[in-house]
C-alpha cells in the first residue's frame, strides 16, 4: 500500500440524538443514518504528496444502521487541492490504500451502493475541538455549526466525551450539538442533533494511537 497519513481535526453532525447510539452498537435514533464528517489537515501526506492545510467532507445517508449497507455518500474536497492532492483525497475518503475496515471511510464506501461524484468546491472549516465549536461552508453545497450542549438546568455549557478505545475513527471526541442543511446529492436538514468534535491521526493502517 501507498503509505499516508494525516493528522488534524474532524467536526460531524448526524441525525441521531446526543450521544449517537450508533456509537454504542445500538440502531440509530431515526432508523436511519444521515449526516456528514469534514476535517481540516494540519498535517498530511500520500507517498510524496503533501496535503498540509487542505480541507474535506464526506455527506452520507443509509436506510437503516450503516453496517446494513445500501447507502449513499459523496466526497468534496478542497478546490485548491492540485491534481494529485485531490486524486490522494478522493483514494483515501473511497477506502482506497487502506487495510480492510481500518478507517470509517474505509467502512463508508464498503457500505455504500450509490457514490456519488467527487466534488471539488471552496471549503470553509473551522473548529474548536476543546470549546465544541465549529462552522462548515461549502457554497451551494453544505453550511454547518456545531456548538456545547446547553445545560437546562444552569444554562451552562455542558461537556461529555465518548472514549473509544478501540475505535478506528477517534480515541476520545467532545460531544455538542449541530446543526446542517445540505443541499447537494446527499440532502440534509439537522437541527440540534449529535454533534462530534475530535482530533484526527490516522493512517492506511488504522487510527495512530496517543494513549
Amino acid at each position: 500500500m501507498i503509505d499516508w497519513r494525516l493528522e488534524g481535526i474532524d467536526f460531524g453532525n448526524c441525525n441521531c440524538d446526543y450521544g449517537c447510539p450508533c456509537q454504542f452498537e445500538s440502531r440509530p435514533t431515526q432508523g436511519n443514518c444521515r449526516g456528514f464528517g469534514a476535517s481540516h489537515i494540519d498535517r498530511g501526506h500520500f507517498g510524496d504528496v503533501r496535503l498540509d492545510g487542505l480541507n474535506f467532507a464526506v455527506a452520507y445517508a443509509w436506510p437503516g444502521a450503516v453496517n446494513e449497507g445500501n447507502g449513499a455518500m459523496q466526497a468534496i474536497i478542497d478546490e485548491r487541492a492540485d491534481e494529485r492532492q485531490r486524486q490522494a483525497l478522493k483514494t483515501i475518503l473511497h477506502g482506497g490504500e487502506t487495510a480492510e475496515a481500518m478507517t470509517h471511510w474505509w467502512v463508508f464506501h464498503a457500505m455504500s451502493s450509490t457514490v456519488h461524484e467527487t466534488l471539488y468546491k471552496p471549503i470553509v472549516f473551522e473548529a474548536d475541538v476543546d470549546r465544541r465549536i465549529a462552522r462548515v461552508s461549502i457554497p451551494g453545497v453544505l453550511e454547518a455549526t456545531g456548538r456545547p450542549i446547553m445545560s437546562p438546568v444552569n444554562g451552562k455549557p455542558h461537556r461529555i466525551r465518548i472514549d473509544l478505545p478501540d475505535g478506528i475513527e477517534f480515541e476520545i471526541a467532545e460531544i455538542g450539538s449541530a446543526s446542517t442543511k445540505g443541499t447537494g446529492a446527499i440532502a440534509l436538514d439537522l437541527e440540534d442533533s449529535y454533534g462530534q468534535f475530535n482530533r484526527m491521526d490516522v493512517s492506511g493502517k488504522g487510527l495512530i494511537r496517543s494513549r
